[in-house]
């Protein structure tokens, strides 16, 4: 980092409204927050807010990505880490360890924080865990190989799978042992394995709220119709389902070929983002 480019990170921290904001959005990690709920705790007009916002995101601090109808806003930890470095890189004669805790300022190496990288826990949800999740989490393991691992839960499960879907699953080749419908509550606590990325396949489960899978995890939405809801006959619900398949399956084969060592949270977010448009429709007889 030059030193003009320091400069001008520090004058835009240089006000109480920006350090407050930066500060939360640390907090928030990859999944960044939309300029509405930034404004409303910290109790700013949305005209001052973006004032605020573009400063920062004009010397790189943080970075605005769309998220359907909303503009989310998210710090570039990269960006601040490089200043940290920066300003301590001469520290104690070129010797930072004899600082104490000051060397804990400087840039973590990309491979430990900044990029993301394989193996991949990926988990799925939507309400019951039967259709849309149980498909997405087959079609990984497939798709994924050793890169990932896939995993499906929901905020009400039901008692099993929806037996067409495994059935479609199984003549499509995959293997559907062990695929149970389970509560996404079996991923929190400190046993559980971390998720690397979130992916929730309906609009809202249920109106529930989402538990914390930890900062770190990027997050995204698919909505995708459910076929629990569709109620055409046999020839049109094997549509459905074929449709349901094609496009979970062509998203999920573009997510694995990210190049994912080139790619900071942020950039991976905006990507899984970018794969939400082009949802299906819901064929003819559908509700």
């Amino acid at each position: 980092m030059e030193s003009t480019e320091a400069a001008a990170a520090l004058a835009a921290l240089s006000q109480e409204t920006r350090l407050d904001l930066v500060r939360m959005l640390i907090a928030e990690g990859a999944n960044g927050l939309p300029a509405g709920e930034i404004g409303s705790r910290l109790n700013v007009p949305a005209s001052t807010l973006s004032f605020h916002l573009a400063a920062l995101e004009r010397v790189g601090l943080t970075q605005s990505t769309r998220h359907g109808r909303q503009i989310i806003h998210a710090v570039r930890i990269a960006s601040l880490r490089r200043l940290l470095g920066f300003l301590t890189e001469t520290c104690c004669a070129g010797r930072p360890e004899l600082c104490g805790d000051l060397a804990h300022l400087l840039p973590i190496p990309p491979n430990e924080e900044q990029l993301m990288t394989a193996a991949f826990n990926v988990l799925f949800l939507c309400t019951h865990n039967a259709a849309r999740s149980i498909m997405a989490e087959a079609i990984l393991r497939k798709v994924g190989g050793a890169g990932f691992q896939a995993y499906s839960a929901g905020s009400d499960p039901i008692a099993e799978p929806n037996r067409e879907v495994t059935a479609k699953l199984k003549a499509l080749g995959h293997d559907t042992t062990g695929m149970r419908s389970k509560s996404w509550l079996e991923f929190t606590g400190p046993n559980a394995p971390r998720m690397d990325f979130i992916i929730t396949l309906c609009d809202t489960p249920d109106g529930q709220i989402c538990p914390d899978f930890g900062a770190l995890t990027v997050t995204a939405a698919w909505p995708l119709p459910d076929p629990a809801k569709f109620t055409g006959g046999a020839i049109e619900r094997a549509a459905m389902l074929n449709m349901l398949y094609a496009s979970l399956r062509r998203r999920l084969e573009i997510f694995v070929a990210l190049p994912f060592a080139s790619l900071d949270r942020m950039a991976l977010k905006a990507r899984l983002d970018q794969l939400a448009d082009g949802g299906i429709p819901a064929p003819a007889g559908g509700r």
